[in-house]
């Protein structure tokens, strides 16, 4: 159903557990409340914090020497799990601006005009230094960034689409200008608690690092706090395993190097050598592939309409 209801190409492997939770909700209301646009306004990614915590510790550095560490790391990508940590790892340090720091974290293709054949990546407010924010702190450019592309062009339409698709109509209060102004101008310590990073790196948790903690001291009032002080929980699906298993047959189908250069929009030798490591288990390549499979299954729709 993905190529139909979104009626295009559109990536976040969320959109499976949304539409889902939007179809349960429809059978009882047909109007319901989101909590977008909270982590963007009030500090709640996790990201946030690991993008600091890695500026705090090799930004000092000059770029030919975490040029030179990201070098060294990146052989290492080849050993499983821990590979694929260093590996992004590697690929993080590749930055001279705390933004392309940030840009490098939230990017799933770091060089896709190299996956896509005959192409060059357009800039974005993530990637265009004319467009970040001038003379503001680290965490504010973070949540710029994030509030323009990644709320705007993901979560919103997300969700948007997968609740018109069963006539479920959804409201984002967190979005009313008057709560994004009032975020705006309050301080950082009003957003995130910063002894909630040091919890996130010493339990390797995918907490939120103490983040929004303007809100979580109004619903401390009325909500017992072990329902909120609990690791953040996201709309993630077991794709990796899926693609495996459940799903590898069709995967294989549209992955097919044969494919893949008949079709020629993709360049067919790194996304099957991806496919063919992800399926050996020596790599997870699950969240790059099912951009892959997403455009393919909507390709595969719009030629057979």
């Amino acid at each position: 159903k993905l190529p139909e209801l979104y009626d295009e190409p559109f990536g976040d492997s969320s959109q499976i557990p949304t539409y889902l939770v939007s179809q349960m909700t429809r059978g009882f209301v047909t109007v319901a409340l989101s909590g977008d646009g909270g982590d963007e306004l009030f500090y709640g990614y996790h990201r946030y914090f690991l993008a600091e915590e890695i500026w705090r510790k090799v930004g000092f550095l000059p770029p030919f020497a975490r040029r030179a560490i990201a070098r060294g790391l990146k052989p290492l990508g080849r050993f499983g799990r821990l590979g694929d940590r260093l590996a992004k790892a590697s690929q993080a340090l590749e930055f001279r601006y705390p933004e392309e720091l940030y840009a490098r974290l939230i990017s799933l293709w770091q060089t896709p005009d190299r996956a896509v054949l005959d192409s060059n990546e357009p800039l974005t407010i993530a990637t265009d230094p004319d467009l970040w924010l001038k003379g503001r702190d680290f965490a504010s450019s973070m949540q710029f960034i994030d509030a323009l592309c990644y709320l705007a062009d993901d979560i919103l339409t997300k969700v948007d689409r997968a609740a018109m698709g069963v006539s479920l109509e959804t409201r984002a209060p967190f979005l009313d200008h008057r709560i994004a102004e009032f975020a705006a101008r309050l301080p950082r310590s009003l957003k995130s608690d910063r002894r909630g990073v040091r919890e996130t790196f010493r339990l390797n948790t995918q907490n939120d690092g103490g983040g929004k903690r303007v809100l979580r001291e109004v619903l401390y009032r009325f909500v017992p706090r072990e329902l909120i002080d609990r690791p953040k929980m996201g709309f993630g699906v077991p794709i990796e395993r899926w693609l495996r298993k459940d799903l590898r047959e069709m995967a294989d189908d549209l992955l097919s190097e044969s494919r893949l250069k008949n079709e020629g929009f993709f360049d067919h030798e790194p996304i099957v050598k991806m496919w063919r490591e992800h399926k050996a288990g020596d790599r997870a390549w699950h969240y790059a592939l099912w951009h892959i499979l997403i455009f393919e299954l909507w390709l595969k729709e719009n030629k057979a309409s």
